[in-house]
């Protein structure tokens, strides 16, 4: 059904992939529309958590934003907490696990009621009664074994405090229990650095959300930045860079620095230095390409010359070096949207916060929304859509101006005039196959022009078309959150 509807064949896609073919003829001008597939078109909506372990057509999470996300082997969408409703229309940090099929949602565990503490049991040990306490801004991964790897957010600890968290747990959804594998149960805790490029059992990042995180190939986990506590216990944006080893239960700080509010170095554009570093941050976007190399977008933080502000830097990360590729070094910058569908130099993202992005099946990444500066450089929600081909940028949908109301005609119905409103803190996924772009939640406007969150449920088709000669060749690795 899908292939129907992006007009072409899948084995018409694979032979323009060919790499004996590095410039295929492009596609004609793509019809490819929003699709409203269920929640609400109201803000502020309650949780309808039916029978736990049932799909069911009337089950839908409450509205929220700041949640995790990642996509199991069959293409389901699994979700964990946020901030958001509950059940009774209580809004606060939130627990619960969610699956969606594409169709019906099925509530899977965790609360059905706002700000639950943690139950942290014993560490390393799986158990039933086991469950992370109601968060918001954490990150997730999942491993080659399809466990999810869970670290930190703003919510609540053992004790029922709320703060910064910098725990670290596993999910096994064939058996529906989590583990409590490192740091404190217990919330606002400064990092232990050690001693730089050094791993040791003492070693942890300081509690924080809105931090990035990625998988290397050999299954170690790796983050930057967010908003948090440094070695000294002081709260601010961070840009560490960190290492974990699952099979050690081992940090290993790499790189940054060690004390918030740090000023970015961006050296020379498109040149790696081993001084390069990008400013703290939170709220940035990240994908890796076929190589493993991480690539960072935006984010609120520090520029250059110390002041903060929103970013549209574009920077590359192989493990050693850093390396500014585009965007500004300087905060809060408009954008540059030419001419919509078309790929152009000087296009570039306006600078945001909370935007996301997923990577298609050709290696293109794709960003929406977030709140940061449109065209004419107004702060603001956003709803824009940009696809990146590792070279230029192009708008693809949605609006060059902030603060848009959501269109959303009859559920189900592909149509030109059906947008999300504009939004941020939203989840995205691209389903298994790679060719359909889903979104859910947020906090952002409805369809009568009311901000709140937000439980909508949108996709689109995904414009695919082959790599140029430009584009790294091969599938790059597909990021969880």
């Amino acid at each position: 059904m899908i292939s129907a509807i992006l007009g072409f064949s899948f084995l018409t896609l694979l032979s323009a992939c060919d790499s004996n073919n590095p410039s295929p003829k492009p596609n004609p001008v793509p019809t490819y529309y929003w699709s409203w597939v269920s929640g609400s078109n109201a803000v502020n909506q309650a949780g309808s958590y039916g029978t736990q372990g049932t799909a069911d057509p009337s089950n839908v999470p409450g509205a929220r934003s700041g949640a995790v996300s990642w996509r199991d082997s069959g293409g389901n969408l699994w979700l964990f907490g946020g901030n958001g409703y509950d059940s009774a229309g209580n809004v606060g940090y939130l627990n619960d696990i969610w699956k969606c099929d594409g169709t019906n949602w099925t509530w899977i565990s965790g609360s059905n009621t706002v700000n639950q503490a943690g139950s942290y049991g014993i560490q390393g040990a799986a158990d039933p009664s086991n469950v992370p306490g109601a968060r918001s801004g954490a990150v997730s991964q999942l491993d080659p074994y399809g466990k999810l790897w869970l670290f930190g957010g703003n919510g609540v600890d053992s004790g029922g405090n709320s703060g910064y968290l910098n725990d670290v747990w596993k999910y096994d959804p064939a058996t529906l229990e989590w583990t409590w594998v490192s740091g404190s149960n217990i919330v606002n805790q400064e990092g232990s650095y050690g001693t730089l490029g050094t791993a040791d059992p003492s070693n942890v990042p300081g509690a924080r959300d809105a931090v990035v995180v990625w998988r290397d190939s050999g299954g170690k986990l790796w983050l930057f930045g967010g908003y948090g506590l440094d070695s000294g216990g002081y709260l601010g944006y961070l840009n560490d860079v960190w290492k974990y080893d699952p099979a050690t239960l081992e940090w290993t700080w790499v790189s940054g620095g060690n004390t918030v509010n740090q000023a970015g170095a961006y050296g020379t554009q498109g040149r790696p230095d081993p001084s390069n570093v990008p400013g703290a941050r939170g709220y940035a976007v990240t994908w890796l390409d076929y190589s493993g190399k991480l690539w960072l977008f935006g984010g609120n933080g520090y520029d250059s010359g110390g002041a903060l502000g929103a970013l549209n830097d574009l920077w590359t990360y192989d493990r050693v070096n850093w390396t500014w590729q585009s965007g500004s070094n300087t905060v809060n910058q408009a954008g540059t949207y030419g001419t919509q569908a078309k790929y152009y130099p000087s296009n570039v993202s306006g600078a945001r916060q909370k935007a996301v992005s997923q990577i298609d099946i050709y290696g293109n990444l794709w960003l929406f929304g977030g709140n940061g500066y449109d065209s004419g450089g107004a702060l603001g929600a956003l709803n824009d859509l940009w696809e990146y081909n590792w070279s230029n940028w192009a708008w693809i949908s949605g609006s060059r101006t902030v603060n848009q109301v959501g269109t959303y005609l009859p559920k189900g119905a592909f149509a030109a005039a059906n947008v999300p409103g504009a939004r941020e803190g939203v989840i995205c996924w691209l389903d298994s196959t790679g060719q359909m772009f889903w979104l859910f939640g947020g906090f952002g406007y409805d369809s009568a022009g009311n901000y709140g969150l937000l439980n909508d449920l949108w996709k689109r088709p995904v414009r695919l078309h082959p790599r140029t000669a430009k584009t790294p060749p091969g599938k790059p690795v597909m990021l969880a959150n």
